[in-house]
Order: structure tokens, then sequence, then C-alpha cells
């Protein structure tokens, strides 16, 4: 047995155990282990309905038709689809699901004029990393362009560099902490914020 498959059981068992529900009935409702996600049934055809489907980013729960020109689409080889705002939350998905292969990742064309903004397969695609325009979910800013020539625009005006799906990836591994710790901060603030509001 495989040592996650073996952790795998006794976590859900004891799940199973501390909520009244079986460990298979754990299991069946929604075929992802515990808190893994993402936890929508399995869907073919990702891209039909995609922001009724997926209406909200899964991690940080932001509304990814309002961040339309960041938002990332993950559909795994198990039909199990990951709709998030942004690269940030796509890289939180694709750390949580390790062992499951990506059919294909989409993200939203940013050189687009259209609303929402099309998706682009990030094979198809390239990366304009830590330009002056702003991020989501992080301090530096990597957005997907399906055009090379819309891109090089683009960074004419507001710089950074161009590069592919697996360097944007990396800068977002290589952001994480500080951005996690900027987003900590500032949901720290609006909290009190509203706190302040109910006195």
């Amino acid at each position: 047995m495989k040592r996650r498959d073996l952790l795998k059981g006794a976590a859900v068992t004891g799940l199973g155990i501390a909520t009244g529900k079986s460990a298979l009935a754990q299991e069946s409702t929604d075929g992802t282990p515990l808190q893994f996600a993402p936890k929508t049934p399995p869907d073919p055809d990702p891209l039909t309905d995609e922001f009724t489907k997926y209406p909200a980013c899964p991690y940080c729960g932001m509304d990814r038709r309002q961040w339309h020109h960041s938002r990332h689409l993950i559909h795994y080889d198990d039909n199990r689809v990951d709709g998030t705002c942004s690269i940030h939350c796509a890289a939180i998905s694709l750390s949580l699901n390790i062992d499951r292969g990506p059919r294909a990742i989409y993200a939203a064309d940013y050189g687009a004029a259209d609303e929402p903004r099309p998706l682009v397969n990030v094979e198809e695609g390239l990366y304009l990393i830590g330009s002056t325009l702003p991020g989501t979910m992080s301090a530096r800013s990597k957005l997907a362009f399906a055009s090379r020539d819309r891109a090089m625009e683009t960074r004419k005006e507001h710089g950074g560099d161009l590069g592919d799906f697996d360097a944007a990836l990396a800068a977002v591994y290589e952001d994480m902490a500080r951005d996690v710790a900027m987003i900590r901060k500032r949901r720290a603030e609006r909290r009190a914020r509203q706190r302040e509001q109910t006195i």
C-alpha cells in the first residue's frame, strides 16, 4: 500500500469517527481527499458556463468574474476542475493536488479586449512577469497573453519580463511567502475596520 493511500485512509477514518460519518460516506461525497481541492463534481467540459460552475475562487473566495482578467482554470486528468482568481491560487491548487495530473491549464488572455477576457491554454500563451500592472493576490504581477505581439506592446509600456507558464509558476512560488504575509495583513486590517464600524 502506498504511504499516501495509507495516510488518506487513516485521516478519512478519523474524520468519519469525529463527525459521525463513515469513511465510505466521506469518500462518496465528492471524491476528493479531505481538505484537498477541487470539491466540484467531475466536469469533462469545464469551459462551458465557466462562471456559473466556478463563480468563486475556492482558495481566497474572490469573485472570478470580477477578476476575469487574471483568472485561471485547471482541468485535471480525472475531470476535476479548479477555477481560481489568479495564478497565485492556481499554484496552491497544483500543490495540493500533486498526484493529479493537469489535462489542461487555462489563463485569461490579458491582451484581449473582450470582457470577460477569454481563456487561453497556457501551453499556447506566454506571461508578462513583474510589470507595473497590478497583480492579483501578489505584489508582482503575472499576466497571461495569447499573442506575443500584444505581450510585447504591453511590456514596452509597463515593463516586466516575458516567460512561459513554468517561469510564471516559479515566480509565484518564489513570491508566495511575501504575498501570503501581505494578504494576511490586508485581511486583518479589513477585519479591524469592520469591528470598528460595528462598535
